[in-house]
């Protein structure tokens, strides 16, 4: 088995690569009151705003997506203000951004759809054959490792203190009869790539990164988190412009019955709209 610090010796440039560039000399993204600029993950966030630009032109706006690969600058970009707003995010994730960032003043304007997370690995086909003593990689957004000890736990193989969910640490965990070893510090987009040079054990992985990647969440993982998930993907602004006339458009051209239905048959259930 290959050590995760093959993954970690990637530049960390290399993790925050945007596949378009950023933009805009306009404090406020476009600067056409018509034009929303949009920040998004490149799978499924950008997929989904392609798939209803032209029902959300059809309102009489026009709709720009800048892709991004990563975590940070969707956020640090939406605060400089060359977008308007961005789609990648759950609240866990936002509130922490936002602690961690006094000069992030971002609002929710309303949730599009869930990811399931789920666990993968190339040598087990579940998680009662994992070894004692193995190896489980996680990222190192420290905002989601409560959702993957949570459904480690609901999968039966740790247990975390009382009370403990989305705020949970290893250091939550009170039972562990595995012995398992958690390595957390492997940054999100390089997850699949650790899972294909068969690092660890298991590698839990973001939907988004594992579609991009071409694994099916509901074919390849070995575990995924259900439906009734809280961590619903996001439409962000900057505080106060979230009931903005372009944004409310977008959100319900995102919501319609049709774009649901297409959610569901494009990412064959591995997306779930929350309205659904």
């Amino acid at each position: 088995m290959k050590s995760w610090k093959t993954v970690l010796g990637l530049t960390a440039a290399s993790a925050l690569t945007i596949l378009a560039a950023c933009g805009g000399d306009s404090e406020s993204g476009s600067g056409d009151d018509k034009t929303l600029v949009v920040g998004a993950s490149n799978v499924p966030h950008a997929e989904i705003l392609e798939h209803v630009k032209d029902e959300y032109e059809e309102k009489g706006y026009k709709l720009e997506i800048k892709k991004f690969q990563d975590y940070v600058l969707p956020n640090k970009t939406l605060a400089d203000g060359d977008i308007d707003a961005n789609y990648f995010q759950h609240q866990p994730y936002l509130d922490l951004q936002m602690k961690d960032n006094k000069d992030y003043k971002f609002a929710s304007a309303g949730g599009v759809h869930v990811e399931p997370i789920g666990i993968y690995s190339q040598d087990y086909k579940s998680l009662d054959e994992l070894p004692d003593g193995g190896e489980i990689i996680m990222s190192s957004n420290v905002a989601e490792h409560g959702r993957m000890l949570t459904l480690l736990q609901n999968e039966g193989v740790i247990t975390l203190a009382d009370g403990k969910t989305t705020d949970a640490t290893v250091a939550d965990i009170v039972d562990n009869p595995k012995n398992l070893k958690f390595t957390m510090n492997v940054e999100a987009a390089l997850l699949p790539q650790a899972y294909n040079n068969g690092e660890g054990d298991a590698v839990i992985i973001n939907t988004n990164y594992a579609i991009d990647a071409g694994l099916s969440p509901l074919d390849d993982s070995i575990a995924l988190e259900g439906e009734d998930s809280p961590y619903v993907n996001l439409i962000v602004t900057r505080e106060g412009e979230e009931d903005d006339e372009r944004v409310k458009a977008l959100l319900e051209v995102l919501t319609t019955k049709e774009t649901q239905d297409w959610i569901l048959e494009e990412y064959e259930g591995a997306v779930i709209p929350v309205n659904n």
